[in-house]
């Protein structure tokens, strides 16, 4: 495994990140048994990850926290999230902590994140909650303040563009990936200039691991004007990927692609599968892309904005 520091934290972190949400969630909505979660989260520490994201509304929190006991506390890094909304009290978002601690089985947390904080959303969490959150970190209840946004609903990167001019923040959870590159303009190089802890989510969530949705989708946004008639033209339009030198599969092209921005700390990826986390982390330690797919990558996506791949939109 391979460490960075994650910004001004000073946190030690492995550049590969186990979250527990997206369309996994550890296993849990394919069946996954208890032993077998267990499993999973330990390989993983046994490969030199060391950063374990959750989050309330995952519902894996109890999970990770069982996968994790008896393990050193200080070996591990965990970070969990609570959405919000202007209807959240101060009272409410200490109680929701509180409620994370103890779902957790821990007595704090290393970063605790208000997660998919929307533009509308950004001033009442600024003026109500963070002062709240910041007196509860000096009782000790957590180390690092965090925000994440909300992918495609904020195609833009409103939100983290408002939150990297504050100095509350210590991490930042933005989405980047083949097919939604705009945090490389709008987030990472002011969040590495800034020394915030920058983590990315995200990194294959745009249909590489079903090509032919991949290709429906894409030849649906050549027929919208969106994308280059070429892509329409072909079953396998990121193809041109895969060669001696290049990556071995899409799912590899992605995690490269995305481990290699500068201004990214750590790659977050979700699973419920050993082999699957074997084989994310194997494309996390390889040598960057081609400079040339790289730069076709930028040239053809680069102006997309969104999550889902099938939801961009031109910039």
């Amino acid at each position: 495994m391979e460490f960075t520091t994650l910004g001004r934290t000073g946190l030690r972190v492995s550049i590969a990140g186990l979250g527990t949400g997206g369309p996994s969630r550890l296993g849990q909505k394919g069946g996954l048994a208890p032993d077998q979660t267990v499993a999973l989260i330990r390989r993983a520490i046994d490969l030199g990850i060391n950063f374990f994201d959750t989050a309330e509304n995952y519902g894996t929190e109890a999970i990770l926290g069982a996968g994790l006991r008896g393990v050193p506390r200080d070996s591990v890094l965990v970070s969990t999230k609570h959405y919000i909304s202007q209807d959240m009290s101060a009272d409410g978002i200490v109680e929701a902590l509180d409620e994370s601690l103890r779902t957790l089985g821990m007595d704090y947390l290393d970063i605790f994140h208000l997660h998919g904080v929307m533009p509308d959303d950004y001033d009442h969490a600024v003026d109500v909650l963070v002062p709240a959150l910041l007196r509860e970190r000096e009782r000790g209840k957590f180390r690092f303040l965090g925000i994440t946004e909300w992918g495609g609903k904020d195609a833009e990167h409103v939100t983290l563009t408002r939150a990297l001019t504050d100095d509350f923040w210590d991490v930042v959870m933005v989405t980047f990936n083949l097919m939604n590159q705009g945090a490389r303009t709008h987030i990472l190089p002011v969040a590495k200039t800034r020394n915030l802890g920058t983590l990315i989510m995200a990194p294959a969530r745009c249909q590489v691991a079903a090509p032919a949705r991949l290709a429906q989708s894409i030849q649906a946004l050549v027929k919208e004007g969106t994308l280059p008639a070429a892509l329409g033209e072909t079953d396998a339009p990121l193809d041109f990927l895969l060669h001696d030198g290049g990556a071995d599969s899409l799912m590899d092209a992605a995690y490269r692609f995305a481990r290699h921005q500068t201004g990214g700390d750590t790659v977050l990826f979700g699973t419920g599968d050993i082999g699957h986390l074997e084989a994310n982390i194997a494309s996390l330690l390889k040598p960057p892309l081609p400079k040339a797919d790289c730069d076709r990558l930028t040239t053809l996506f680069g102006h997309l904005r969104g999550l889902e791949l099938g939801q961009s939109k031109s910039a």
